[in-house]
């Protein structure tokens, strides 16, 4: 069986982007077997045997609340295949019907709601450094452009969020 590693970088706020390609990824041949920063680790399979979902975790998954989520989703016949930080990454065979980790719109605006903390929380701490640092040398030029990196990253995931409002309002 033949494996393969690529390299790639998706921003945060492109999770959605990073799911279609691995999901393509599959279609071609090569189902995704192991995770890491920037890297993707693909063993061959027949094409469209495998469908892949990411989802950030509400807790780590070493924890036990995480580990008890990842149960429940390996229940359902999907399987980890790695996690990065709180990105957790399942596949399941196709033979086995609709994959999707988001049973509503509410689900989907509750996960990206968990990413923009995320993403707040970090931007903050380095918004913060940045300013403290500033004083004292140049360095915390780089902290403040990672806030406002991180500040952009919030603001295309409450678009996606206001978005999915508006479908949601659409359907009812």
């Amino acid at each position: 069986m033949k494996h393969r590693t690529i390299r790639k970088w998706f921003w945060a706020w492109d999770f959605d982007k990073e799911e279609k390609w691995l999901n393509d990824m599959a279609k071609k041949g090569w189902a995704l077997d192991e995770v890491g920063f920037c890297r993707y680790g693909f063993s061959e399979c027949a094409p469209g045997e495998y469908v892949v979902r990411l989802e950030m975790l509400e807790n780590m998954p070493s924890s036990e609340a995480g580990q008890d989520y990842i149960d429940f989703v390996e229940g359902t016949g999907a399987e980890m295949v790695g996690s990065y930080m709180r990105w957790a990454y399942f596949r399941r065979r196709a033979e086995n019907g609709g994959f999707d980790l988001f049973s509503d719109i509410d689900s989907r605006i509750r996960h990206l709601d968990r990413i923009m903390k995320t993403m707040g929380v970090i931007g903050l701490a380095n918004l913060a450094i940045g300013l403290s640092n500033l004083r004292l040398s140049g360095l915390g030029m780089i902290n403040i452009l990672c806030a406002a990196l991180l500040g952009y990253a919030c603001y295309r995931l409450n678009q996606k969020k206001a978005q999915l409002k508006n479908e949601r309002t659409l359907h009812e």
